[in-house]
């Protein structure tokens, strides 16, 4: 690698080191003047290495900081609203947040290149949200304050991924959870050399460990002998046990989407409060372990080719169904194998993405998700989905009720909020106040800072100053009580856990279900182990935690509603299109991540129609894949 880059770089540039960092080649030189004098260099060194590679200038060279940080400054124009500037010794970098990115890059990066001229810093561009996010704040923070530590950890991973490429004469998969059922989800993917983790996520409706937790006992090695982990999206079925690998041993990269990251360790940190408080149960790990976890992380972009084993490359392709969430492509070895984790997806209309993607560069065996995979799973018409959802909450504040709709905090709440504000918006009649608790609002946050993984229309808003998260119409409960938002006037109260099972919807069911004028719409999946569940199935008397820790009996005298038609997975007619679509079509399909005969009923369905072998596997199933 050092040879080809010798052979490249003109002798003035002066180059004093090369790094394998993570998954980038990064070149380190003297003269940056000499570099930009030829515009083709870049082109041709990632030509010749077929890794993306990144021009830093030696450390000798760089600039005072107080004297870059004023060049930046003179540079960037004020409209481009700097939030912070930082600097990353240990990276030779320059982090600038601000709230238009686009004119600190400056037409074709022109700002950003006269700002390494100038100062030979390195600058890196960050979207500063347009609401205040402590999460985000906090993990920009920490990368900068552990930079030496993920320094250290993205050099050793460079020199295992640049490691010549092992044959290898099989592959197989293990089923470690989320199969035939919905919650825990995990896949190992296995060769005599490789060993890759495709999620590893927790069931939050129970507190029971046989059940909550994936088979990581069955997979036959130690957590420490693993390779990598990949998080298809941010929801704790699918990443609320990463950091347990961490307390346990792992001590390896997680590759994930940058809106990914945050949302995982937003949600994490909020799954230990929930333990503690809600659940009474002692958590899996503790906060330092998602501290390592984050650390570890490498954020991959949509449809970014990159090694994560010497013989395994990932890219991650758009699953339209939350913020950053992606299916998983994996090409193993020279060709040998191609499969798709389809993850979490959604195949039709949302107001917050578009449809996920079904164009693959190879495909042989296909891991597909069948949540709504039964025949009668058919929801109705989008807009007629609206028109129900906006009627009932019309009908009960026409009654002076109050509306409680629980929601997940990342992708439904964001949806369900798109369209009551719409609504509202456009109908001067509705005055009624919109509240939003616990984590809708920093999860909310979160979306602003990536507009780019939004809709086209939605992402014009958010960069015109026009973001639907922060209409007058929408009001934040935190610094208000939730009793008197109860005893107020009709409202409708947008708030978690989805399900019931703990969290703000909670507490404001409990305020609320004695009185028949207010009205509980379910707009999500109600788990079968779920309190969302029983109430959705008719029972009017369920027992609950009250303020002094007793259980007592609760009586459901409100109005209960499902609105359906506003899942971020898809309907039976979604996943068959889905199918459909795929270039190219799989030799091979295994379901996963449905109710048992729902899998089987999808697997059954989707062979048929394309005519190649399907079936669905359960926990703890292993299948060869070659």
């Amino acid at each position: 690698m050092v040879k080809k880059i010798n052979e490249i770089m003109p002798k003035e540039c002066v180059v004093t080191n090369v790094e394998p960092e993570g998954l980038s080649t990064v070149i380190y030189i003297k003269d940056i003047k000499a570099f930009y004098s030829n515009d083709r260099l870049i082109k041709e060194l990632a030509g010749a290495l077929k890794k993306k590679v990144t021009i830093r200038v030696d450390p000798t060279e760089l600039m005072d900081i107080d004297k870059a940080k004023k060049e930046i400054e003179n540079l960037v124009p004020e409209e481009a609203e700097i939030k912070s500037i930082s600097f990353v010794p240990e990276m030779c970098e320059v982090r600038i947040e601000a709230i238009k990115p686009g004119l600190v890059i400056g037409k074709g990066g022109s700002i950003l290149k006269e700002i390494m001229l100038r100062t030979n810093w390195s600058p890196v561009t960050l979207r500063a949200p347009t609401m205040p996010s402590s999460t985000l704040d906090g993990i920009r923070k920490s990368q900068v304050a552990e930079a030496a530590a993920r320094k250290k950890f993205l050099v050793g991973i460079g020199k295992k991924i640049c490691q010549e490429p092992p044959q290898s004469d099989w592959i197989r998969v293990m089923a470690l959870g989320g199969f035939k059922e919905i919650g825990r989800s995990c896949l190992l993917v296995q060769t005599p050399n490789s060993k890759v983790l495709i999620d590893c996520g927790v069931n939050t409706a129970t507190s029971d460990p046989t059940k909550a937790y994936p088979y990581l006992n069955m997979a036959g090695f130690s957590l420490k002998n693993l390779d990598a982990v990949v998080v298809s999206h941010g929801h704790m079925d699918h990443m609320g046990f990463v950091p347990y690998l961490f307390a346990y041993g792992y001590d390896g990269p997680v590759y994930c989407t940058p809106p990914t990251r945050d949302l995982m360790v937003l949600l994490q940190q909020d799954y230990l409060n929930l333990c503690n408080k809600v659940f009474n149960i002692d958590a899996p790990y503790k906060k330092k372990d998602i501290q390592t976890e984050l650390r570890n992380i490498i954020t991959v972009d949509y449809e970014e080719v990159v090694d994560i084993t010497p013989e395994i490359k990932m890219t991650l392709y758009n699953a339209g169904h939350i913020l950053g969430s992606a299916s998983v492509h994996l090409h193993v070895g020279e060709g040998a194998h191609n499969l798709v984790y389809s993850g979490d997806f959604k195949f039709g209309f949302t107001r917050l993405f578009d449809p996920a993607n079904t164009r693959f560069p190879r495909l042989e065996t296909l891991f597909v998700e069948s949540t709504y995979g039964g025949r009668k799973d058919m929801t109705i018409n989008r807009f007629e989905s609206e028109k129900r959802l906006m009627r009932i909450i019309r009908e009960t504040l026409a009654k002076k009720g109050k509306v409680l709709i629980p929601v997940f905090a990342v992708g439904r709440s964001q949806e369900i909020m798109l369209v009551i504000e719409e609504y509202a918006r456009r109908d001067p009649d509705f005055n009624a106040s919109i509240y939003i608790d616990g984590m809708v609002m920093e999860a909310s946050a979160i979306h602003t800072a990536y507009p780019e993984y939004l809709r086209e229309q939605l992402h014009r808003r958010i960069l015109s100053d026009r973001s639907p998260f922060e209409s007058p119409l929408i009001k934040v409960a935190k610094g208000t009580s939730k009793e008197d938002i109860v005893n107020e006037e009709p409202c409708v109260i947008l708030a978690p856990s989805g399900m019931l099972t703990g969290g703000p919807s909670y507490e404001y069911l409990k305020m609320m279900a004695n009185d028949e004028k207010n009205t509980l719409i379910f707009c999500g999946y109600q788990s079968a182990l779920s309190l969302g569940n029983k109430i959705q199935k008719g029972v009017k008397e369920v027992p609950v935690v009250g303020d002094d820790g007793r259980t007592k009996s609760l009586n459901i005298n409100m109005r209960i509603e499902t609105a359906e038609g506003f899942s971020g997975h898809s309907d039976r007619a979604q996943l068959m299109a889905f199918l459909k679509n795929l270039r190219p079509s799989p030799e091979r399909i295994l379901t996963m991540h449905g109710d048992w005969g729902k899998t089987e009923d999808f697997a059954r369905s989707g062979g048929s129609m394309l005519r190649k072998e399907s079936r669905a596997i359960a926990n703890l199933e292993a299948v060869r894949l070659r």
